[in-house]
């Protein structure tokens, strides 16, 4: 966490053990140990049905960030217990890195890049795509869809933004659509979902396959919400035009299995594929809002 996590939790009357060194299996004793009324996480820790009989006073988990696959929301409704997550903290953050993914991708900054450090200078084979005037398809429209739709508005482009939930809220900066419609006119599509086993795999050939237009895909959600093996497919025969993928469908590289490195090679020596290690919402201003936003969550949990 920010160092100015004691700071913020000072100021709601908080009283915190900082322990960032416990390993997961330190954890239940640790838990056991104090009647805590809270347990405060990031990404790496499963908060999970047994975690949280170790806690029989806990009454929230603040998830430090948005994602909250870590997290069995179930158990904790079973067992009671808030779950308050942060994705104000970093929607910002992943807005402006979403967007800088877009511009690098169409106008192939990044490989124009290592082409002159490389001692090539190849104008017209990197002449690149303008974002104005695209159709510009958002999967997904809470915190960080409205975070990039924001942003795009300045660039004379169309927005369209699907999110499943019938009551999500519509914004002046895109038009909410059906799912057929995104399809049918999307040119660019850019992920926003959680990840849930509801979601493993959404973005796969048969919902790929249902788009009109070759797109250019960016995913800045959850690697597990699509399917990796369409995504080489499609790169392969030119239905997609090219890809930008902050985050992967296994992020332990060290781990792969033969067909997610096989994968994980054609991606990583494509000339139209982006990778960055899951970094859109990991900036300095963001490191801090979490700690910000969970705090002003906090208060106002444990003063109803």
């Amino acid at each position: 966490m920010h160092p100015s996590l004691p700071d913020y939790m000072q100021e709601i009357g908080v009283q915190i053990h900082y322990r960032p060194d416990l390993t997961a299996a330190e954890v239940p004793a640790a838990l056991a140990a104090h009647p805590y009324d809270g347990l405060m996480v990031r990404s790496k820790l499963r908060v999970t049905r047994e975690l949280l009989a170790h806690g029989p006073h806990l009454r929230y988990v603040a998830r430090a960030g948005a994602g909250v696959d870590n997290i069995d929301e179930e158990a904790l409704a079973a067992a009671g217990v808030t779950l308050l997550n942060a994705p104000e903290g970093n929607r910002d953050a992943v807005g402006e890195y979403a967007l800088g993914l877009l511009l690098a991708l169409l106008r192939n900054i990044v490989r124009a890049d290592q082409e002159v450090r490389a001692g090539q200078w190849r104008r017209e084979a990197n002449r690149g795509e303008e974002l104005g005037g695209k159709v510009v398809g958002l999967l997904g429209y809470g915190h960080m869809g409205r975070a990039f739709a924001r942003r795009l508005a300045a660039f004379g482009c169309t927005v369209l933004a699907y999110d499943h939930n019938p009551n999500c809220v519509p914004d002046q900066h895109a038009t909410l659509v059906s799912l057929p419609e995104l399809q049918a006119r999307a040119e660019v599509l850019s992920l926003h979902i959680p990840y849930s086993q509801a979601n493993h795999h959404f973005v796969n050939e048969e919902l790929l396959a249902g788009f009109r237009n070759p797109l250019w895909l960016l995913n800045t959600a959850r690697g597990e919400v699509l399917d990796h093996a369409a995504v080489v497919q499609r790169l392969q025969t030119g239905l997609l035009r090219g890809a930008a993928l902050d985050v992967l469908e296994n992020e332990k590289l060290l781990t792969l299995s033969p067909e997610q490195q096989a994968r994980y090679d054609y991606l990583r020596t494509a000339p139209n594929v982006i990778l960055s290690p899951h970094i859109a919402g990991w900036s300095f201003q963001s490191y801090e809002r979490i700690n910000q936003v969970l705090a002003r969550k906090i208060r106002e949990f444990l003063s109803k």
